[in-house]
């Protein structure tokens, strides 16, 4: 069986000389250059530079190993790999350097080289399966995965490490190759609970789903948008609106509740138009502007009527066409999100879906007058936020983000005034 510490190169070797304590400092050193230079044996390349121990029995130890003068106490010597692998080979005939530190040490050097290595052939191992499979997808799905670029795109988005990570990248690869080839062609739809046999549920959740979107280059968009994208339909029950002061036509709602109206609702949605023409409706990103502004109304007995819509997230392409039919009833829509580069997506959604809509209390001003100190990564580019031409390089130069509880007061009296106190057309 061959030595789990040198892959072998110690048999037959006579290794009890050399691991001895005053040899030591030796190995240590060689040890952490095998290390560095990803090389566990050390025979060639550049000499490596030690430093000589005071005591005069380690220095003692180490004549034969070190050719050259007589070793000085704290002396830089520069040690050649050539001539002592020469000089070990009288103790073994494959001794190396590395093997005898990898002893001394009592592990496997060069771990990270190896690893980098086995990575890289593991890396190879999905690409080829990635070619292999996707010259045999439908044509439609091909066009969608791009067999050309595939496997740097996933590189990019994180998925083959995340896959070299999985238990079994083979099959996980494999499993969602196999969804994908199920993908129906263009103007076909199909249910997502139909696309694994047998388990309506493997999609709902997990790395499966998210790889297929990955694979088809859907994996930018929210998941429900990136699956209607692909022709599947999910389940519409969960998820949608959460609203207060607007409702459905011919929905009666006790005046100040809050409820969600979920994405079967709002597929064809029929907006009650407002009592008065150009009434402001507020939408907003968290939770928690809603949740505050109905309090506050509730708790002081305001005569005003809050009329906030949140999308609590990221909204789906249905929540942004359901809240850009609100102008079609008569609504005026002011719309905002968190001041990072998820709410600036969120906001050009907003805006394509409803192009009457005006960005509230969303432009550069704003932001200054709320951000706070520090610095964060924001990966911004020049056409983010279309709507303030201001606003991508001012926060580019602070670099941290913006929420909208950061400006919960001047919101809320926005609010209880029914009309946004700043915005931008």
């Amino acid at each position: 069986m061959s030595c789990a510490l040198c892959e072998g190169a110690c048999d037959g070797a006579d290794l009890a000389p050399l691991l001895s304590h005053e040899l030591a400092w030796l190995w240590k050193a060689l040890a952490a250059v095998a290390d560095r230079r990803g090389d566990e044996s050390l025979t060639s390349g550049p000499a490596v530079t030690v430093t000589v121990p005071a005591e005069p029995v380690q220095r003692a130890a180490a004549a034969g190993l070190i050719d050259g003068r007589p070793l000085e106490p704290g002396q830089s010597r520069r040690v050649s790999l050539e001539r002592l692998t020469a000089a070990l080979a009288t103790r073994g005939p494959r001794l190396t350097p590395g093997a005898v530190a990898a002893h001394a040490c009592n592990r496997r050097l060069a771990a990270n080289a190896r690893r980098r290595t086995q990575q890289a052939v593991a890396a190879d191992r999905i690409r080829a399966q990635l070619e292999s499979a996707a010259a045999d997808l439908p044509a439609h799905v091909r066009d969608l995965v791009g067999p050309e670029n595939v496997f740097t795109r996933l590189r990019t988005l994180g998925w083959v490490t995340r896959l070299l990570n999985a238990p079994d990248p083979a099959e996980l690869l494999s499993q969602a190759l196999h969804v994908a080839a199920r993908l129906p062609p263009p103007g076909r739809r199909i249910d997502r609970r139909l696309l694994v046999s047998g388990n309506p549920h493997a999609l709902d959740t997990g790395a499966l789903p998210a790889l297929v979107l990955a694979l088809t280059g859907s994996s930018g968009t929210p998941v429900r948008s990136g699956w209607a994208r692909l022709g599947v339909d999910c389940d519409d029950l969960l998820g949608g609106l959460i609203i207060t002061g607007v409702t459905p036509r011919g929905w009666r709602i006790p005046p100040g509740a809050t409820f969600t109206l979920p994405p079967r609702e709002l597929a064809h949605i029929d907006w009650e138009p407002p009592e008065t023409t150009g009434t402001w409706v507020f939408v907003t990103e968290n939770p928690s502007v809603l949740a505050a502004a109905s309090t506050q109304a509730l708790t002081r007995d305001s005569v005003v009527r809050p009329r906030v819509i949140c999308t609590a997230g990221t909204p789906s392409q249905r929540e942004c066409e359901a809240i850009g039919v609100l102008a079609d009833t008569g609504w005026n829509i002011a719309v905002r999100a968190d001041f990072d580069q998820a709410g600036l997506a969120h906001m050009r959604a907003l805006l394509a879906a409803a192009p009457s809509a005006v960005a509230w209390r969303m432009g550069a001003a704003d932001y200054l007058a709320a951000v706070p100190e520090g610095t964060d990564v924001l990966h911004l580019r020049g056409s983010d936020a279309p709507w303030d031409d201001h606003l991508v390089p001012v926060m580019r130069k602070h670099s941290v983000p913006v929420y909208e509880e950061d400006l919960l007061p001047a919101l809320l009296a926005d609010i209880m005034a029914g009309a946004p106190g700043s915005c931008v057309l």
